[in-house]
């Protein structure tokens, strides 16, 4: 086996645990919303609790990864603000005007909208196979969230889930820019992570705390999976597993494969969720959530032929631009705009 190989399945491995963590989120997220949280607050906790555990993890692993997020704030500052911040208040928003389903369905067209934005600045159109996977893995999801039962659509709803459609898709795009390289001039993936979510972090909770958006705290008990527990573990499960551990996985996973593939695999997402909500909510899978289940990983499977070929080589650093080391392979998602 190369390690061209070896590449590809690190990258799909770390992409697909990124996945099924972040599909945790909604079981827990919504135990402590129904127990009195608003969705402002479960995002602070959520995103506050994953910036404390990355920020202890960055100074075991990496120490100085301080320096380096403020080296390059240019990056660290809109990745807190938009792919973590954004699409989680975006989402939410889009949840108080339309059902779960066509909201979620919204914020996952973001793959759409990644193979949009690289073919448009490369003036590369990208391989039949790669749209055809696009299109059947929409289909897919459109099923296993089953959004033709009675969706309920408004337009400051689909405004607010494109919104964080757009938010969803640069998280993929700007965490292509992380060097891959461990002791390189580059972004490490451990300092984007903690530096982002603790500006994510900041930046919601300056939205509460200013009365732009409701923040109210509960401490009452919340049942998860039939059991009645404290809001610290809810509070845990999400700042550890679902935020600090998906997005580290997930930006690892975008520096060792093409964005638009990895904005694929990110769809499953959607069907862990679904499977997590039946393991600890007790929500029964349907039959055509199965069958689109199936139709997005055939999407996946014939996206990913296309994506191979071009699968992220080791990069040989040269001459920092704009405080990012560069490489010779023309992705433009890989060099930050100045």
């Amino acid at each position: 086996m190369t390690s061209f190989d070896n590449r590809f399945r690190l990258g799909l491995l770390f992409a697909l645990g990124s996945a099924i963590s972040f599909g945790l989120s909604g079981p827990f997220a919504k135990a402590l919303m129904t127990s009195g949280w608003s969705p402002t607050a479960a995002v602070t906790a959520r995103l506050a609790g994953g910036a404390l555990v990355m920020a202890i993890y960055a100074s075991l692993v990496r120490p100085g990864w301080w320096g380096e997020a403020l080296r390059h704030y240019r990056i660290v500052l809109p990745y807190g603000l938009f792919p973590i911040a954004g699409a989680q208040l975006c989402y939410y928003n889009a949840v108080e005007h339309l059902s779960v389903g066509v909201a979620l369905l919204l914020e996952y067209t973001a793959p759409v909208l990644v193979v949009g934005w690289l073919w448009a600045v490369t003036r590369s159109r990208p391989e039949h196979r790669t749209l055809l996977g696009v299109a059947l893995a929409v289909v897919g999801i459109m099923l296993v969230l089953n959004v033709f039962s009675g969706a309920h659509i408004n337009t400051v709803g689909v405004i607010w889930g494109l919104a964080a459609a757009v938010c969803a898709a640069c998280y993929f795009l700007m965490s292509a820019r992380v060097a891959d390289h461990s002791g390189g001039p580059g972004l490490s993936p451990v300092a984007l992570a903690a530096g982002g979510l603790i500006i994510g972090a900041a930046a919601v909770a300056a939205l509460g705390l200013t009365g732009v958006m409701p923040m109210v705290f509960g401490t009452d008990d919340v049942i998860v999976a039939g059991f009645t527990t404290s809001p610290v573990v809810p509070v845990l499960v999400l700042g550890v597993l679902s935020t600090a551990v998906a997005y580290t996985l997930g930006i690892k996973a975008v520096s060792l494969l093409q964005p638009s593939f990895a904005a694929l695999v990110g769809l499953s997402e959607v069907l862990a969720a679904v499977l997590w909500a039946a393991l600890l909510v007790g929500e029964a899978l349907t039959v055509p959530q199965a069958i689109g289940g199936a139709v997005v990983l055939a999407g996946l499977a014939l996206a990913r032929p296309g994506d191979r070929g071009r699968t992220r080589q080791p990069r040989t650093p040269v001459a920092p631009v704009g405080g990012l080391a560069t490489d010779h392979s023309g992705d433009p998602a890989e060099i930050e705009s100045r």
